[in-house]
């Protein structure tokens, strides 16, 4: 008598399919998701209005000139370093109860300086912010990785970085604001990790891969990261973080050469480049086709804006060129992470969050510094500025042939 025939093995499930079937949780979900990625933009802008007023009571403190734009910048640092930590950690320790922790520890130490009055102490504190920060976006990034796939995500990214351009407006009018009732006063506004954490902690469940291709892999199975499909994405990111913030940190200094000299114009036109941010974020969402496909034409567009500022001789022609830029910047941002997500599983997600977050906020850190440099090589900022706008051209060239390729 003839064996009967095994079942058919089951075909080997798309990476997608390790994702947990949350797509439509709800709104709170998506909320409080894109609540946590603001936080680190926060304490970006959010103190630069109070600086001087500090530098002004720690006037006795030696080196002073340089460690109060430090309050302002090291977390930034802190967050570039230590992201790839944090994403080990939340592929070993979980996305919401690490998420939930670094958010209370947010609160706790971003509010810490109301009560410190050594100015090395409260450098050191911001350094600790930091790290809750690499946390916070690391998880929140690798959680909406989780939660949803395809348009979904490339929607839910999109709205991450209109989220961060609208707060990032917002926080300077706030911390200004606050800044008339002395500097301490804007470090209030940290302890809102206080109310998000707990919200948190009810609503965002925990995610679990599932799907055919899980259930046929052995549990113990360790598989090696996948370095090298994230390499020149991170690479790449590096040099989009320097495109995306060029604008807004060096605006002000292409206004001045220019001979605008009043900060409410200033801030007039940084809102309308951020505005533009958020238009071109909305356009990603509604553009058809892959994000690799547009990204040499959004590089390109990153490009152009450049080279416009570059070639301006009035502030009007300036804001003309900022606004085409940033447009570009809008797009470029969910490009980026889009594309790094689409290259990682569920069991790598978090580690791959973490160095996306690090390569993203290194480019941040280290985009005035280039910019100074080239400052120095070429006489002016608006030089340095087509400079970069030529390197954008060169990716957007670059990456067009690869792709022919």
């Amino acid at each position: 008598m003839s064996r009967p025939l095994s079942p058919p093995a089951p075909a080997p499930a798309p990476a997608d399919s390790l994702r947990p079937h949350t797509e439509n949780a709800g709104p709170l979900r998506a909320v409080l998701l894109m609540a946590g990625s603001c936080l680190p933009v926060l304490g970006a802008v959010l103190l630069a209005p109070v600086l001087p007023k500090m530098q002004e009571h720690f006037a006795t403190v030696p080196g002073v000139k340089t460690l109060v734009p430090v309050v302002l910048t090291v977390p930034a640092l802190a967050l570039a370093l230590l992201a790839p930590f944090a994403g080990v950690i939340v592929d070993r320790l979980g996305r919401v109860r690490l998420l939930v922790a670094a958010t209370l520890l947010y609160a706790l130490l971003g509010t810490a300086p109301l009560w410190l009055d050594s100015l090395g102490a409260i450098v050191i504190s911001r350094v600790l912010v930091g790290i809750a920060e690499a946390a916070i976006m690391t998880c929140c990034t690798t959680l909406i990785g989780d939660y949803y796939s395809g348009r979904t995500r490339e929607r839910y990214l999109a709205l991450q970085t209109m989220c961060a351009s609208i707060s990032a407006t917002a926080f300077f009018v706030i911390g200004g604001a606050l800044g008339s009732a002395g500097w301490r006063a804007p470090f209030w506004i940290y302890a809102v990790g206080l109310l998000l954490a707990p919200a948190m902690a009810l609503t965002l469940s925990k995610p679990s891969p599932t799907g055919a291709a899980e259930a046929g892999e052995p549990a113990d199975e360790k598989r090696p990261f996948p370095v090298r499909l994230l390499a020149g994405i991170c690479a790449l990111t590096v040099f989009g973080a320097m495109v995306f913030y060029t604008v807004p940190v060096e605006m002000s200094y292409l206004l001045d050469d220019l001979g605008v000299k009043s900060t409410g114009v200033i801030g007039l036109a940084t809102a309308v480049a951020s505005a533009a941010t958020v238009v071109g974020s909305i356009a990603f969402t509604r553009l058809s086709g892959s994000p690799d496909r547009r990204l040499p034409l959004v590089f390109a567009l990153c490009a152009a804006g450049f080279m416009v500022i570059a070639l301006a001789n009035s502030p009007v022609i300036v804001i003309v060129g900022a606004v085409l830029n940033c447009l570009g910047t809008g797009m470029l941002l969910p490009s980026l992470l889009t594309i790094a997500m689409s290259r990682l599983s569920y069991a790598d997600r978090g580690r791959g969050t973490g160095l996306w977050t690090a390569a993203f906020f290194a480019g941040e850190f280290i985009s005035p510094l280039v910019l100074i440099g080239l400052e120095s090589v070429t006489g002016s900022m608006a030089h340095a500025v087509g400079l970069l706008g030529l390197a954008s051209a060169l990716v957007a060239g670059g990456l067009l042939l690869g792709r022919r390729r």
